[in-house]
């Protein structure tokens, strides 16, 4: 079985999946690493040159590219659940967990990153609060579970996601 973590920019995804990865041995797929090697640019690249739109046709592809392995750790990019075809190529991978956090964690994990071209100019609690709103829909239709990642270790976090992946 694979493993498809999903959730807004700073939750915690990537960090998860590192330590998820020593602790049962499975390899980590980091979706945005993959497309930035795969198209020799990076993400922020890809928007400006080529729009959002084909970036989520990147994505969608490359899970169906995806389908055939197993024992991973899918770790998504932010926005990878807001387009349908990408949820139902995830549903066939794995269990999605969506990860969670507040605006105030998040600003606080992202504020010196200048890599995420949708937080550029959004760095307050309220402008992410609004984008976070306007995905949450998504998020929760994608998910077979929901982890809080807020004022928790990565050991806890990653100890609840093998609990719920055991109950499920």
């Amino acid at each position: 079985m694979n493993l498809v973590l999903i959730g807004f920019m700073g939750t915690g995804k990537s960090t998860v999946a590192a330590s998820l990865s020593r602790k049962y041995h499975m390899e980590i797929i980091e979706m945005d690493e993959v497309l930035a090697r795969q198209e020799g640019m990076s993400i922020p690249e890809i928007f400006q040159v080529h729009g959002e739109p084909y970036f989520r046709k990147l994505e969608t592809e490359l899970l169906r590219d995806l389908q055939n392995c197993q024992n991973k750790i899918i770790s998504c990019g932010g926005g990878a659940a807001l387009r349908e075809e990408n949820v139902k190529e995830m549903k066939k991978n794995g269990k999605v967990v969506l990860l969670t956090a507040s605006p105030e964690t998040i600003l606080s994990r992202t504020k010196a990153d200048t890599s995420r071209p949708l937080l550029k100019d959004r760095k307050t609690p309220e402008s992410i609060a609004s984008l976070m709103e306007q995905r949450q829909d998504k998020y929760l239709a994608a998910a077979d579970f929901v982890i809080s990642t807020d004022n928790k270790s990565v050991a806890e976090i990653c100890q609840e996601i093998a609990e719920k992946l055991l109950l499920s």
